[in-house]
């Protein structure tokens, strides 16, 4: 039984149920009309020849691409030579569907250069062999002449299946792609995600470190109370880094970002004397460009507090026409301040850079040598848009 299903399903495959339908039928029709007198002579001849088209005609069935093209022409050459003898025999002109049947199949399975020419020589063989004084038996040899014009029909055929081939195979391309952009974007998502939980605990635990370095000096030398107040800013960043950690996942949740509002947020978490301006008309940016405004002011303020404990920050915010400017000045740091050296990976700068590339932006930064900041460090961010 499996064999048979498995021989069923190779006979059938990449066949519409049009053409084993057609097939179907012609076998049928031309088993029931074409009635061979008596098993001898030319009875027999009839036969033979009825069941050697059948076959021929069978192959149709064959999946597209089993025969190679010479095999193929071979074949459709028996099938045209079967139908043009039983044509000649045959007394009900019912022979004539496997005429019209094998130039069709001829120019859907050959090419061009080869289904034509085969159509015309089919035409010209049963239209002469209608010709002929015993031939046919009444049957006008223009049955036999107008033979070859289905091989338009299955040139039509051929192209429309071709078409539908390249648009499966189009499709199947754009389905990859759309794959592809999917992963690529669910990266990008994932490396976005990674950065911005980098900037939340560097900007906490680096301020924890520092105070925590500063507790331990002063227990050095002796000095409780201030080790004291120490700690008690060590547990304050501690509460303020779990603050962030919880906006910094609201953000990602959520469809708008009150950029404005965040940044006065942070800045009052980091410096009391720090100063928020913004200019030009007020506009609500994508959540996407906020965000990213969002963690290169964590980076700068984490820089800003580490290197420069104590100094003035300021954050400007400009909105542009076709363009929005975001920057971070810091002072230089106070006399006596112990700036927390050696503790930067150096990822926060590049993980700012990669933020704005992904969104078509810039960033500046570097030291300040001239007017009242002096000594300090500025972030100069633009981004389009």
């Amino acid at each position: 039984m499996n064999r048979t299903q498995s021989a069923i399903r190779w006979f059938t495959a990449d066949n519409n149920p049009i053409q084993v339908f057609g097939t179907v039928v012609g076998i049928t029709v031309a088993a029931l009309v074409v009635r061979p007198i008596g098993l001898s002579g030319t009875g027999l001849a009839v036969l033979c020849l009825l069941v050697l088209v059948s076959l021929m005609m069978c192959t149709r069935l064959i999946p597209e691409g089993r025969l190679a093209p010479g095999p193929q022409l071979a074949v459709v050459c028996v099938w045209s030579a079967g139908a043009a003898a039983l044509m000649g025999l045959d007394r009900s002109g019912a022979a004539a569907l496997f005429a019209y049947f094998v130039t069709g199949h001829a120019g859907y399975r050959l090419d061009s250069r080869r289904s034509l020419p085969f159509a015309a020589a089919t035409s010209a063989l049963c239209a002469g062999v209608l010709l002929l004084p015993w031939g046919g038996h009444g049957t006008s040899w223009m049955v036999g002449a107008f033979s070859g014009i289905t091989v338009l029909v299955g040139l039509s055929n051929r192209a429309h299946t071709e078409a539908l081939r390249s648009a499966r195979a189009a499709a199947e391309q754009a389905e990859l792609a759309s794959r592809a952009e999917a992963r690529a974007e669910a990266l990008a998502e994932r490396a976005r995600i990674a950065r911005d939980v980098h900037d939340v605990l560097a900007h906490s635990l680096a301020g924890v470190n520092m105070q925590l370095e500063v507790t331990d000096a002063l227990l050095e030398s002796g000095d409780i109370e201030r080790a004291r107040q120490a700690a008690q800013r060590a547990q304050s960043l501690v509460r303020s880094g779990l603050t962030e950690v919880q906006r910094t996942v609201g953000d990602l949740r959520e469809d708008a970002l009150p950029l404005v509002e965040t940044l006065r947020s942070m800045l009052g978490s980091v410096s009391d004397a720090g100063t928020l301006a913004v200019d030009g008309p007020p506009r609500e940016l994508p959540v996407r460009l906020a965000q990213v405004i969002v963690r290169c002011a964590q980076e700068a303020l984490t820089n800003a507090h580490k290197y420069a404990p104590g100094a003035q920050v300021r954050m400007r915010l400009e909105h542009r026409p076709d363009e929005t400017v975001f920057e971070v000045v810091n002072s230089a740091p106070p006399e006596g301040s112990r700036p927390l050296a050696g503790a930067g990976s150096g990822m926060g700068l590049v993980g700012m850079r990669e933020r704005l590339d992904l969104v078509g932006g810039t960033v500046t930064t570097g030291p300040i040598v001239d007017g009242d900041d002096a000594g300090g460090w500025q972030v100069r961010v633009v981004i389009p848009g």
